[in-house]
């Protein structure tokens, strides 16, 4: 498998994703080949060798012909010059799907709507050109997964169309929730809302580099040179071994409590399964003191994160929750019908490589076809299974 892996430790930027791909070997004139095919104008791409705290990187500048008009665009406007071009289609898709990320965390941090938000610097050309010119780059090196590090967000304020902010920017914030972040180690914006949306968008969190072999390396610079830290973003390149499993990222999340009834951790429990969470679960532990106590433990997407936590403190009477994030192999999953003599049961399917190793018949499906005939549980999971198996052996 083919995969990327961009190494945030100085934060990210559309412009440093552009310069990153580029000097990982994506010729500049693919991608603005593809930015010329979009109904917009008055904008050109250079590309030069710099160097940021002694590391040599490319810099990928949009430049801005001053005498053409730049209006604020609003999240339809920007949809239309995406759709109104020669994208192909998955560049496109991937795209749109970046800005409708950025509308929605501007929508959230001003209190409107997605349609309503009028981007200011995120909608200007030179976002365009460096969101859509990201997707071309990432689709022209082929890759099949394209995960990221914890992300450094910088310090301090930054001045933007609403005045001075702090940074994190707001619509950053908003933007990396559930999704594993760091302020500093300088106080200047190291994260933009254009890279944190096409992180969120494009990519998967991973707690540590990747098992890949290495092809190509690419280096994209900020636009500042700051003392004592290279103002970069490194894109590796390279081959993940061939495996039978998935894998992705998740949240485990662990509380201890010791002053709450059964019943009321069981309310919790429910109320975090009907949140989102992947599992939720409890086990006995012993305390100080000698007191007994359960520890309950979460597990969840990473952008779950929040609504997660938000349960734990309004359902439990902890002060405070351990969070960790894991990486995990799974096997892939599918689900399918099949008829059995008392109706249709959906069983969900697991595969090791191309094989079928496992299914087990859903729950709520066998539980309403035994109530309604009259049969067991047992008798309804099993007809489902042979049914399963007679067409699709394990």
């Amino acid at each position: 498998m083919r995969s990327g892996y961009l190494d945030c430790f100085s934060g990210v930027s559309g412009d440093m994703c552009l310069g990153a791909l580029v000097d990982a070997g994506v010729p500049l004139a693919k991608i603005e080949a593809a930015l010329k095919g979009l109904p917009l104008s008055g904008w050109s791409l250079s590309a030069e060798r710099v160097t940021r705290a002694g590391i040599a990187a490319t810099q990928v500048v949009v430049s801005l012909d001053h005498h053409h008009e730049h209006p604020h665009r609003g999240l339809g406007d920007v949809l239309a010059v995406i759709e109104g071009g020669s994208l192909e289609r998955r560049v496109a898709e991937r795209s749109a799907a970046v800005f409708r990320n950025l509308a929605e965390a501007e929508a959230a941090v001003h209190g409107t709507d997605p349609e309503s938000v009028h981007f200011h610097e995120v909608g200007a050309v030179d976002a365009i050109c460096d969101i859509v010119g990201t997707v071309v780059g990432l689709e022209e090196l082929g890759l099949d997964a394209l995960k990221f590090s914890t992300v450094m967000l910088g310090g301090g304020t930054v001045k933007a169309a609403h005045g001075v902010l702090p940074v994190p920017a707001p619509a950053t914030v908003e933007l990396l929730k559930g999704l594993p972040t760091a302020g500093g180690p300088v106080d200047v914006e190291l994260t933009t809302p254009t890279g944190a949306a096409l992180l969120k968008t494009l990519g998967e969190p991973s707690a540590h580099w990747p098992q890949m072999s290495v092809v190509a390396v690419g280096y994209g610079a900020g636009s500042r040179d700051l003392s004592g830290l290279p103002n970069v973003l490194r894109l590796a390149v390279g081959s993940e071994p061939a495996g039978e499993t998935e894998s992705d990222c998740v949240w485990v999340l662990q509380t201890n409590l010791d002053d709450m009834t059964g019943e009321e951790v069981g309310h919790c429990t429910g109320k975090l399964m009907a949140g989102g969470a992947l599992d939720a679960f409890v086990v006995p532990v012993q305390m100080k003191k000698g007191r007994p106590g359960v520890q309950l433990t979460v597990l969840c997407e990473p952008e779950r994160l929040r609504a997660m936590e938000e349960v734990l403190w309004r359902h439990t009477s902890t002060l405070g929750v351990r969070r960790s994030l894991w990486q995990r192999s799974k096997l892939r999953r599918e689900t399918r019908p099949v008829r059995t003599r008392w109706g249709e049961v959906r069983v969900k399917v697991a595969f090791l490589g191309g094989r079928a190793v496992r299914c087990e018949p859903e729950y709520e499906d066998c539980r309403a076809a035994a109530e309604a005939h009259g049969v067991s549980l047992r008798e309804v999971a099993q007809a489902a299974r042979t049914a399963f198996e007679s067409n699709a052996p394990l």
